[in-house]
């Protein structure tokens, strides 16, 4: 068995999972959001907390550390003003009698002191004394200050070494220390503030731990509290989703008295008033259509008996004075009518009650049009229209139910004959690789965009004082859009005023294969062109029928 190492890409990967964890969940986002600002706020106070401690720290040891050096300069003074420098040998360790008084009498061992410059150099002053540790940190501004200063005091920052190599943060104090008969010299006293830094580390550290403890605490109480809150709305929201999907009698749960109970209670009566209309326009829908298929089949036993008795009468005509020829013929045109209107009410009353059937085999879209151009050749010759095939694509079988796109292609083409005002009508055949299209180009009156809206909707007609030439019966396109569905296909349409109207129905070629694009255009390519007097520009690469 081989190891099979992670895929090294995934941390890509994570920006885009947690933007839609962002997007879809408001629990993480509130929660997110209350934890940015709670650490913004916890982060400003640490720190405004911090900077205060550390500096009332550090005020707090510098007084002690003025006050400290204070003392021991006053008690070095008076034990120098009191001491005896008459003797030869007192002078010489009056120096380190003041700098033992100091140690004495202050916390700090650190004492360094040096004599002020351009003081009278006959005299044998004692030398120099100091630690090592102070001479190294003593800046020249802070001895130029105490040189000129007097009996001021002054103090500077320093970083004093350790004994480990570092450096610890400390105070020297400085101010003029005067030795009789010798002169005036510079005392320093250093204070090491170490412990001071490792308290500040100790608070800082608290405060950090605190911050850190505070937003994780607050992070679970939020996530909770936001659980009770957004757990309602996640049920309304299935609830709404089931609800929307058709199932009526879904019901939010009704608990307590709080505004989700008021929610809940509102949300349910909505639910339950639209589940009763819904059930009252149901009822009326199935009453509808059981009504459309009762009085078709009720209808087509008289009607039978009326075409049999109209065909004879028909079939006699030659034998009647004119006016009844006449009269029989028409009697003949209408009863076809008739027969016709009531097939199609049968056929949208099963659309209606959901029990068409498709029954699908190959079939060549091509072979098809051709076919049902050559039936309309005559009638579109009687109304001067020149009908013409264009097929660039499309000689192959497709899955489709013959006898219904072969309706849909004789309505189609039966239109553009009706309003294509003796215009050419062009029906064009394309295929691509994930559908086959026939497109019915007229150049006739053509419609507005709101009447095109309306152009599959049953017995609809954009004038309704317009006579029907061929006989329809207004259901043909609505019948049409509905065979086209069916075959999981598209049937739409382009019109203009004036410019004519065309018609594309599109098939998958795989049956239940979505269909990406359909291979003829819409609005198609000559769309706002002056009206051709010919059916098609001359090109000779195209196969053209006519």
């Amino acid at each position: 068995m081989r190891f099979r190492w992670p895929d090294r890409t995934w941390w890509r990967q994570l920006p885009g999972r947690a933007a839609r964890v962002w997007r879809s969940s408001l629990q993480v986002r509130t929660v997110t959001i209350t934890l940015a600002l709670t650490g913004i706020a916890i982060l400003f106070t640490g720190v405004y907390m911090a900077l205060s401690i550390s500096n009332d720290l550090y005020q707090s040891r510098l007084d002690q550390a003025l006050r400290d050096s204070s003392r021991a300069t006053t008690t070095a003074q008076s034990t120098l003003n009191a001491s005896d420098v008459s003797s030869g040998d007192g002078g010489k360790n009056l120096l380190n009698t003041a700098l033992q008084s100091v140690q004495a009498s202050t916390s700090s061992r650190l004492v360094a002191a040096y004599r002020v410059p351009g003081q009278d150099t006959s005299v044998i002053a004692p030398p120099d004394r100091g630690s090592p540790a102070l001479n190294s940190v003593i800046s020249d501004d802070l001895r130029k200050a105490v040189q000129k200063g007097g009996g001021k005091q002054f103090y500077q920052s320093v970083a004093l070494p350790a004994s480990n190599g570092a450096t610890d943060p400390g105070i020297v104090v400085g101010t003029q220390l005067d030795l009789p008969a010798y002169g005036s010299y510079e005392l320093y006293i250093g204070y090491n503030l170490s412990d001071s830094q490792s308290t500040l580390l100790f608070v800082e550290n608290t405060l950090l731990l605190a911050g850190l403890a505070l937003i994780v605490l607050i992070g679970a109480i939020t996530w909770v509290i936001v659980r009770f809150v957004v757990e309602p709305i996640r049920v309304a929201a299935r609830t709404s989703e089931r609800l929307a999907a058709g199932d009526l009698a879904v019901r939010i749960p009704e608990r307590g008295e709080d505004v989700f109970a008021t929610l809940a209670r509102s949300f349910n009566g909505m639910a339950d008033s639209l589940q009763s209309q819904i059930n009252q326009l149901a009822a009326l829908s199935q009453l509808q259509q059981r009504f459309v298929s009762d009085v078709s089949h009720e209808l087509r036993t008289p009607l039978t008996t009326i075409r049999l008795a109209g065909d004879v009468i028909y079939d006699q005509r030659d034998s009647f004075p004119p006016a009844t020829e006449r009269t029989a013929e028409l009697l003949h045109t209408q009863i076809e009518r008739f027969d016709r209107l009531l097939s199609d009410l049968l056929e949208i009353s099963r659309y209606d009650a959901g029990s068409v059937v498709l029954d699908a085999e190959p079939t060549n879209l091509v072979r098809l049009a051709e076919e049902v151009v050559d039936e309309l050749r005559a009638l579109s010759e009687q109304n001067a229209s020149e009908l013409v095939l264009d097929a660039p694509g499309g000689y192959f079988d497709v899955p489709m139910d013959p006898r219904r796109i072969r309706r849909v292609v004789r309505n189609l083409i039966g239109n553009a004959i009706e309003h294509g005002e003796g215009r050419p009508i062009v029906v064009t055949v394309d295929s691509n690789e994930s559908a086959v299209a026939l497109a019915v180009r007229d150049y006739g009156i053509g419609m507005s965009q709101q009447e095109a809206g309306h152009v599959f909707d049953r017995f609809w007609r954009a004038d309704p004082s317009r006579k029907r030439t061929l006989g329809g019966t207004g259901l043909g396109l609505a019948i049409s859009l509905e065979d086209a569905t069916l075959h999981s296909g598209w049937l739409q349409v382009w019109s203009a005023p004036g410019q004519g109207s065309c018609f594309r129905l599109t098939l998958p070629r795989v049956a239940g294969r979505e269909i990406t694009a359909s291979p003829l255009p819409l609005p198609p390519t000559d769309a706002g062109a002056a009206r051709p007097a010919n059916a098609l520009a001359d090109d000779p690469s195209r196969e053209v029928r006519s």
